[in-house]
């Protein structure tokens, strides 16, 4: 495991839009860990930004800190969004959660979810729900340390980079 970096999280806000894309957008272009096809501009991420306040369920946390080539900036983030849309799911989160590619293995994934989990204690929230592309060990044994129980999988559900991608779901009782 890499060294710890020393790392600062707090809300997100506007001044992060940037960095936040830009972190998004690098998992868009490599990866399918999200099924977004194209990159989001920054008009196009604002309103996801904005609809993560700093108080109640819906967070937004950043991590910044030192870069292991001694930049300042963005190490990742972490969020707890609406489940669905229907108003009898109010009580439920979809929690999800992006570090930067050089940040990997730094236990920044852990401090956010742990700060996260720690900001959504007061609020009136009864499951965390995360779906995680398949295969991800880094991010299934992350959810698993925060209690994360796999509820099953929906195979072949997105199809990125020419091929079709299984997603396993999971819950954490918040209750």
């Amino acid at each position: 495991m890499a060294e710890p970096v020393e790392v600062q999280v707090r809300p997100g806000g506007e001044g992060d839009l940037r960095a936040l894309t830009d972190l998004y957008n690098h998992y868009v272009r490599e990866t399918p860990i999200t099924f977004d096809l194209e990159p989001l501009s920054l008009e196009q991420r604002r309103p996801w930004l904005l609809s993560h306040p700093e108080d109640g369920p819906h967070r937004l946390l950043v991590a910044h800190g030192t870069k292991p080539d001694g930049t300042p900036g963005l190490l990742g983030y972490a969020t707890s969004s609406p489940f669905r849309p229907k108003a009898a799911y109010s009580t439920s989160v979809e929690t999800s959660v992006y570090c930067a590619p050089e940040a990997g293995g730094r236990g920044v994934g852990t401090l956010l979810y742990a700060a996260l989990f720690e900001a959504l204690r007061g609020e009136d929230v009864h499951r965390a729900y995360a779906g995680i592309a398949q295969p991800n060990e880094a991010s299934v044994r992350l959810h698993a340390r925060f209690g994360f129980r796999p509820l099953g999988v929906y195979r072949e559900v997105g199809r990125k980079f020419g091929r079709y991608w299984d997603v396993a779901w999971y819950e954490k009782d918040l209750g």
